[in-house]
Order: C-alpha cells, then structure tokens, then sequence
C-alpha cells in the first residue's frame, strides 16, 4: 500500500462509554497500515459520566470530564446532533444543517429514560434520571425542596437502588417503590442491598404505580404515598435515530444487528453499546456491556476495511455493581451469560471495588487514547475471585 492512499472516513455517532472507546480504538491500523480518519459526533461538548449521575442529581459530583482528556489524536469532535442517516449517499445530517461523509458508521447512540405516557401525570410530574440534562433539571428542584420533604423513586431495579440510597445518604426522606427490590440479583445479593437500604432510612414499597401528581404516587392497590419530588428510574429506550433514518430496529428502537453488529441494512452500518440489538438479542444495558460491543464493533470495521471476515461477539459479564450510598456496595457475580450467581461482594470492601470500577472505566478510555489496542475485556476464569483480587491488591 501507498502513503498516498486515501483514508477510509469513520464516523461514530455518540460520544458515551462505548462511542468514546470506539473513536479511539478504531484507530488502530489493520494489518495493510489502512489509515482511518475518526469522527466523534456528540450533543454535548464534555463526556457525561452516567453511571454517576445519580451523584450528580444529589450534589455530590460533577458527572462531566472534558473530552480533550479522554480522546486520542486524530479524533475529531463535532459537538452536534444527528438527525438522519443516508445510507445510500453514506452521509449524517446534523440539526446545525451540515452532513458529514463516511465510509463507515459507527452507530453508538445509547439509551435514554423514558417515562411512561400511559401512567397519568408522571410524564408531567416524575423526573428521569438517565440523562445529563435530566439530572440538572433534578438537581435543580431538590434544591428548592427542604430536606424533610419526602422523596419518591419509582423503580427499584439497579438505577432506582443507587439513586434512592444516594438521596437518602444525603439526608433525604427517601421511598423506593417497584415490583421486586433488584429483580436482576440474587436472593443474598438482594438481601445484601436491602439490609444496607434500611440502615440508610430508606422505606421500600413493593407495587405498580398508576398515577402521580404533584405531591403524590398512587399505587394500583389504591395506597398513595406523598411525594414532594417523584424521580422516575423504570425503564428506557433508545434515540430515534435509526428509526427516523428508514434502518431496521427493535420494539425499542435498538438497531438491528448480526453477530457482528452489522445492520442488517447496510454492511458499513455497524452498532454497539445501548442502542444494539445482535440478532434480536440485546446485551443488557449497561457500561459493562460496552467494552466488548465495541471490540466486537471496531473489529468489525477494520476486517471489513482490511477485506477479511470480521469475528461474531462473544461477550463475557463478570456482574452488576449497585452503590447503596458512598460507604456501602453489594456486587452481584455473574455468569457468563449475565445470570447472577449467589455470590456477592458487599459492605465497604463492594463500595471500594465499585468506586475503582467506575473510576476504571474512564482509565480505560483514557488508554485507548494513548494506545488505541489497549482494550480490556475479561474473558472467562473465576471472575468473582479477580474481583475480590482487585479489591485487596
């Protein structure tokens, strides 16, 4: 190959865990030396830590860091939205009104709250926590409501757990209302959290909700608990991006994938991260999942730039890791499949792994940036003893 080649234009649309990781790894050069020329698209100017953002919400951290620390040279960043996607010109129109051109796409949306129109009054009165902006405007409201003022969160899967033990940490009057505390976790695992829930003041609730207004939550059974503050952490969905732009997608709007996280419309279209669905079968939503989506993703892309067969995903899940508040933990070990196990780490020594897991995963983009190879993903082996191993090391 020649100095003089052309390189292939890549462009990844969405700047979170797994778009960062992807504009930087993808900078890696197949074995002919084909040179890549990277573009970020992302709505906001600084990378959203999310995982924290109930942090954020409650006022204990700043979930932005500058994207000039965490992505590598030669990535350009365009601070802007998406609106469609042309695949038969291979151009991204933007709402600035400009488009920029791609040999190949990486699709990296990610996912968002979303907040029930069929509950009366909660898209009116419930505040979701899955985004930047949603946690500003929450932070915003607690800061008018005094802290003896009850606070309703609504979900008590993994999202709603941390966000109500944050609150409550802050001296909040906290109530967590869902169908099954952690339905994802095991029964240790879930009896780990409730126990580090109570001693935290928060009241669990078991119940669907059918209505919330102003100051209330009312359950289906009839029950209604007064709520000067209703956060809504239940659910998510996804963009509309590949919706809007005519690409297959999922009930929820994930595109539509082969193993190889190829759309199935268009074989320089490839996807990772929330908004993926491989063969229908989506990973769980999660920052964990990110990391081998994107292996899988970018791999994809330079096989196909290099002519050769890009490899099938191939993910391992190591757990889930609940903060209950900045002192205590419980993290769930998994199966490979992303089935809890029975066991968990908890108490102090979980909430001092949590912490360097969600430090880690900044560290770990921050590396690609130095080198774009240096991506980790655990494959296999005794996951909960190299945790409890990264914890005492």
């Amino acid at each position: 190959m020649t100095g003089n080649q052309k390189p292939n234009r890549v462009v990844v649309i969405g700047g979170g865990y797994a778009g960062a990781l992807a504009a930087n790894h993808v900078r890696m050069r197949d074995d002919s030396g084909c040179p890549v020329d990277v573009t970020l698209v992302n709505p906001r100017p600084k990378f959203v830590e999310r995982i924290r953002l109930h942090q954020h919400a409650a006022g204990n951290y700043d979930a932005t860091v500058g994207y000039d620390t965490l992505l590598g040279d030669g990535v350009r960043l365009v601070v802007d939205t998406a609106t469609r996607i042309d695949a038969a010109a291979r151009t991204v129109e933007l709402a600035s009104g400009d488009t920029l051109d791609y040999d190949y796409l990486i699709y990296a949306v990610g996912s968002t709250g979303t907040v029930p129109a069929s509950v009366p009054g909660a898209a009116e009165f419930a505040y979701p926590l899955a985004e930047f902006e949603q946690a500003e405007r929450l932070a915003a409201r607690l800061q008018d409501v005094p802290q003896s003022a009850p606070l309703v969160v609504i979900g008590a899967g993994l999202t709603g757990i941390e966000a109500a033990a944050e609150f409550a940490e802050a001296g909040r009057n906290v109530v967590l209302v869902g169908n099954k505390l952690g339905p994802s976790l095991s029964a240790p695992a879930r009896r780990s959290v409730a126990k580090a829930l109570a001693k935290l003041g928060v009241t669990v609730v078991e119940g669907d909700v059918s209505a919330v207004s102003a100051n209330r939550v009312t359950l289906a059974d009839g029950r209604f608990i007064s709520s000067a503050v209703t956060v809504w952490t239940a659910g998510f969905g996804t963009p509309e991006l590949a919706t809007a732009s005519g690409l297959r997608t999922d009930d929820l709007g994930r595109l539509l994938t082969d193993e190889t996280l190829t759309s199935i419309d268009d074989p320089r279209i490839v996807a990772t991260g929330d908004a993926a669905a491989p063969s229908g079968q989506p990973l769980r939503m999660s920052c964990q999942a990110s990391s081998p989506l994107t292996v899988t993703a970018v791999g994809t892309v330079l096989s196909r730039i290099a002519g050769t067969e890009p490899k099938a995903l191939d993910p391992v899940f190591a757990g889930s890791c609940i903060s209950v508040g900045r002192h205590t933990a419980t993290i769930q070990i998994a199966r490979k499949d992303d089935s809890a196990t029975n066991y968990y780490i908890g108490g102090r020594v979980g909430a001092k792994l949590k912490e360097a897991i969600c430090k880690g995963t900044l560290w770990g983009i921050r590396r690609t940036a130095r080198k774009p190879s240096a991506v980790f993903v655990m494959k296999g082996g005794k996951r909960a003893e190299r945790l409890a191993e990264a914890v005492t090391a």
